[in-house]
């Protein structure tokens, strides 16, 4: 269902179950959270979340629900269980892209949303419909939806659970890019230093969290002005002059 290779500097995530566009089934998220686990444990210093088979995520698996309607507990389970996921992926160290290719719905569109970064080809198509089938959206998604499109949006997204396309995604700010080869700026994250990319993200997730100031991020910006990083790379831009 989830497949991962780990090469060199990056972790390729792969949502690989095609025949259902890679919706995530009830046991599947506790297995995706242990995958998300063994990256952040790996040497890769950057994730790419992707899906199989021209799909990104159709969300969480419909047929699930008859399971989790008259199971207090499973509902528990499933809730704590993908909230461990989604909030595993912003946790990381390292920068996470979400590849974006064809649909991306519900839960699918919460997945893109922890990642740092989407990216989204041509193709790509964006719902949120729990309205639809008589349901509600985790609070912490809606969070995090509002952060990106604001109030207005959200609420036409999560009201209508109308579909749109990557160039309204990109215009609303669900979307960062349309791209046709994400390599360019895979290969320009890469080139940067992985201490200052982690603070970078530290710092981003902070300032989402309306901090403005933090001594935490003081202290890791002295250590890096003093690291043998700087002065590695400040030589070789010498050398380039």
């Amino acid at each position: 269902m989830f497949r991962l290779d780990l090469d060199g500097d990056v972790a390729r995530l792969t949502l690989d179950r095609p025949e259902a566009r890679n919706a995530i089934a009830l046991d599947g998220w506790e297995v995706l959270a242990a995958r998300i686990g063994e990256v952040g444990e790996s040497s890769a210093r950057l994730l790419i979340l992707t899906g199989a088979g021209g799909a990104f995520c159709s969300g969480a698996d419909l047929s699930d629900f008859r399971l989790l309607a008259g199971d207090e507990a499973a509902r528990s389970r499933f809730r704590a269980a993908m909230r461990s996921v989604l909030d595993a992926i912003p946790a990381l160290a390292m920068p996470a892209i979400a590849l974006i290719d064809g649909p991306c719905y519900g839960a699918g569109v919460a997945l893109a949303m922890a990642c740092d970064l989407r990216l989204a080809t041509a193709s790509a198509r964006f719902a949120i419909t729990p309205a639809k089938i008589g349901i509600s959206y985790p609070q912490e998604d809606v969070h995090r939806l509002v952060a990106l499109v604001g109030i207005g949006q959200a609420a036409r997204l999560l009201f209508t659970g109308a579909g749109i396309d990557a160039d309204e995604a990109v215009r609303i700010g669900l979307v960062e890019a349309i791209v046709a080869d994400p390599d360019p700026t895979i290969e320009l994250i890469l080139a940067n230093s992985a201490d200052s990319l982690a603070t970078l993200k530290r710092g981003i997730r902070l300032a989402g969290e309306g901090r403005r100031s933090d001594g935490g991020q003081d202290e890791r910006l002295d250590a890096l002005i003093g690291g043998a990083e700087l002065r590695r790379r400040l030589e070789a831009l010498r050398g380039k002059w």
